[in-house]
């Protein structure tokens, strides 16, 4: 009986039932473990579940075993291979591609007159051996280190932007020089999965087919550097006005670094930031010559970066026609990264370079000449570098812009393409100073902002307009105390008043009233690039960077009444090979109509009772016009701005202090003859010789408002805090009368120029109550010192 109850418990999914004792009592088991019989079909059950998940298990194993997942894997990699085989059978080394052949571009003005054809293309081939062996390397150095090793692939490389491309993600570096040979000279520039197949086998031909000399002679010929230069002896000459034979070894790792990023690595037109970048990517070229064994590392280490010399510019594009070919270039360049063509900006440029477009600005012909001659007759007329070196210091830009359209109908990059090749009209190095302030109150009011006494922000809210006095926040000073323009005071005065004289105290405070991150926000919604900002009251000041194009844009959204406004240059693109849609330049409502059409009117105190009213104000020429407008001028008048409009005219005019000599950023005192330029000089006076002359007969603003100057006031001035005890230099609390006064304006105040502060402000609170006499300790940027 003893097997059978063994057999049965296991059947059972239990264990052999203990012998009874006589009191009934199951005894303990041979283990001390005592199993009673009931418990036995318990386990059974459990048994049999545990049966029903193996099953299951089994299954699962069944269907994925890893005899099957690798068949699977190998019999997909035959497939693949298969597929590879049978294209590169099909795929042969074609021809030169049409990009190639490197047609010209024309550009037409909007009603369609010819402007410019780019010319016959800036190139020359030369045999490699004309190109010093070192120099050779410098460019297998910077892109592909194992070009003489390589089958002319980077398969890695390859599948990763195949895979990038197709999820998305956009194209990703890795290819070898071969590789951007085929691109550049049979293929073209697009980021698609057929181009980079296409790419794949072609390269594999070439590489099979062709000597290494043919490969990189071809890429250095082909390639574009920048500057219109195809080529390395276009390059040569171009950067070094040498041959190519004569390049150094200095010389041509540079020319390798270009083809990185030409516009970004152009030592005439490069950032401060591009030139760091570009002065990384030479050293790393000679740096890779050394690992590699092809530079002596003594040499190496006695080489110095070789400045290029002042560019010139090709055949056809002097005087304004350069500056706005080249604007023109660059917006359908990102129009095609926008599109998807390529992710990649630099291709995008040599894309449009290769030719074969026709490109319909929205210049209008009269309107160019227009602004042409104004800033003839109202600067560089006045200019005499021999008398005055600082006159040649004096660069000039300036945008037109249709606000209704968001038309570029106008531009002014400088005074001359072959004399500066930089564009002054699209340049972000410069500050815009007081040109920002009605940016704040723009925030103020479409964020329906409060002071730290709890009341609405309105163009009548008084402020304390002390100079130096710290801005405060919840109670606390935040380490910012700015200086007025020659230190003036002004006491207790409304935010209209502070606009129209400009008043930095009051404009310091009022952005941290309302918050200098809604500021920012505000600041982007309207068109300028704040995504690197850092939202600490000394913006105020407008110490960021800003282009004439891109302040003309922000006013022309506060003139459309708060509908976002992106000027654009291009007004039609034609090309056989693809289509190009461009988006429409009027977006969506980003500020409210009332908080723009208020900003719009107490604009028109700062041309009828302000900065402005010299040179706007009292113009001849001004027929009835409406006009509103806001100057600047930055710390130690390295920039001095005036933007303005007319209901159906907005144009920005900025002079900027570069250096002849380095391109460094200068002062221009003195210039012109005058003790300093300032904004309501002559760029105020720029912009009325131009927009007087050919602004439309519409001669008022329709303003949904019931705020600022252009409207009587409704309601009386609020004070945000008791008067001053002790009265300023030149008190005011008096809302700006429409009627021209025969007063002398004020000089708008300067910027600091020193990069801001970090700190950052915490929300806002309550203007202070009484007025500090002395400037806070903590001050993070005196205004008097060049930092």
């Amino acid at each position: 009986m003893g097997r059978a109850e063994d057999r049965r418990a296991r059947q059972r999914g239990g264990r052999r039932a203990a012998p009874m004792r006589s009191s009934g009592t199951p005894s303990a088991g041979v283990g001390g473990d005592v199993t009673e019989i009931g418990g036995g079909r318990a386990a059974a059950r459990r048994a049999s579940q545990g049966r029903g998940k193996k099953s299951k298990k089994s299954g699962i194993r069944r269907l994925f075993t890893w005899k099957k997942l690798l068949g699977t894997f190998f019999g997909l990699c035959l497939l693949g291979i298969g597929a590879f085989i049978a294209l590169y059978m099909m795929i042969d080394i074609p021809k030169g591609n049409a990009d190639a052949t490197l047609q010209s571009n024309v550009y037409k003005y909007s009603n369609g007159d010819l402007l410019t054809r780019d010319g016959e293309k800036n190139r020359e081939i030369v045999p490699l051996a004309e190109v010093p062996k070192d120099v050779q390397r410098t460019f297998v150095a910077a892109e592909n280190k194992t070009f003489y090793k390589d089958a002319g692939v980077d398969l890695k490389g390859t599948a990763r932007g195949l895979f990038n491309t197709l999820s998305g993600k956009g194209a990703e570096g890795g290819s070898t020089i071969t590789q951007q040979y085929v691109k550049n000279y049979y293929l073209t520039q697009d980021q698609t999965v057929t181009r980079k197949l296409k790419e794949l086998v072609i390269s594999l031909k070439l590489d099979r087919t062709k000597s290494k000399d043919y490969i990189l002679a071809g890429y250095i010929n082909t390639s574009y550097y920048g500057q219109g230069a195809y080529g390395i002896q276009a390059a040569a000459q171009a950067y070094y006005r040498v041959d190519a034979e004569k390049l150094t070894v200095a010389q041509g790792a540079y020319l390798a670094a270009l083809l990185q990023a030409p516009s970004q690595y152009d030592w005439a037109i490069a950032t401060d930031d591009g030139k760091k970048l570009a002065k990384a990517r030479w050293n790393y070229v000679l740096d890779n010559m050394v690992e590699e064994g092809w530079l002596d590392k003594t040499k190496r280490e006695a080489m110095e970066f070789p400045v290029p010399k002042e560019p010139k510019a090709a055949p056809g594009m002097g005087g304004q026609t350069g500056y706005l070919v080249d604007a023109a270039n660059n917006q359908l360049a990102k129009q095609l990264v926008a599109d998807g063509a390529t992710d990649n900006l630099n291709d995008a440029l040599t894309m449009v370079k290769a030719g074969g477009w026709t490109i319909t600005l929205n210049i209008d012909k009269k309107k160019q000449a227009a602004l042409e001659k104004a800033a003839k007759s109202q600067l560089t007329s006045k200019l005499d570098a021999k008398k005055r070196s600082v006159d040649g210091d004096v660069q000039a830009g300036a945008v037109s812009v249709n606000p209704k359209t968001g038309a570029v109908v106008a531009m002014y990059g400088g005074k001359d393409y072959y004399k500066h090749y930089r564009n002054n009209a699209t340049r972000t190095d410069y500050q815009p100073a007081s040109t920002f302030k009605p940016v704040i109150l723009a925030a103020a009011l479409d964020e329906a902002a409060e002071t730290q006494s709890g009341k609405q922000i309105t163009a009548n809210t008084i402020y304390d307009g002390t100079s130096k006095r710290p801005v405060v926040d919840d109670g606390t000073k935040v380490g910012f105390a700015p200086e007025n323009e020659d230190d003036q005071n002004y006491g207790n005065i409304t935010v209209q008043t502070a606009m129209n004289k400009s008043v930095n105290s009051v404009f310091a405070q009022l952005g941290v009233d309302v918050g200098m991150d809604k500021v920012l926000k505000v600041a982007n919604q309207l068109g300028m690039d704040t995504a690197d900002l850092s939202a600490v009251p000394a913006q105020t000041l407008g110490t960021m960077g800003a282009s004439p194009l891109q302040m003309a844009g922000v006013y022309a959204t506060l003139d459309n009444h708060g509908k976002q406004v992106t000027p654009t240059i291009i007004k039609s693109v034609e090309s056989s090979r693809r289509t190009v849609k461009l988006p429409d330049p009027i977006g969506d409502q980003v500020i409210s109509r009332e908080a723009a059409d208020t900003v719009t009117s107490v604009l028109t105190g700062v041309v009828d009772d302000g900065t402005a009213k010299v040179s706007v104000r009292d113009n001849a020429n001004r027929d009835g016009r409406k006009v509103a407008g806001k100057t600047g001028t930055s710390d130690e008048n390295r920039s001095a701005w005036f933007t303005g409009y007319t209901p159906d005219l907005v144009t920005s005019v900025g002079l900027f202090g570069e250096s002849a000599k380095n391109g460094a950023q200068v002062s221009m005192y003195e210039a012109g003859g005058v003790p300093r330029v300032n904004g309501g000089g002559f760029p105020a006076q720029i912009w009325a010789a131009y927009t007087f002359g050919v602004a439309g007969k519409n001669t008022k603003f329709d303003l949904d408002t019931d705020q600022g100057a252009a409207v009587q006031p409704t309601v009386t001035p609020t004070f945000t805090q008791e008067p001053s005890e002790t009265p300023s230099e030149t008190p005011t609390t008096e809302e700006p009368s429409e009627t021209p006064t025969s007063e002398k304006p004020t000089d708008e105040e300067t910027t600091p120029s020193s990069t801001p502060t970090t700190e950052a402000p915490t929300d806002g609170a309550t203007t202070p109550t009484s007025t500090p006499t002395a400037p806070t300790p903590e001050n993070p940027l005196d205004p008097n010192e060049d930092q």
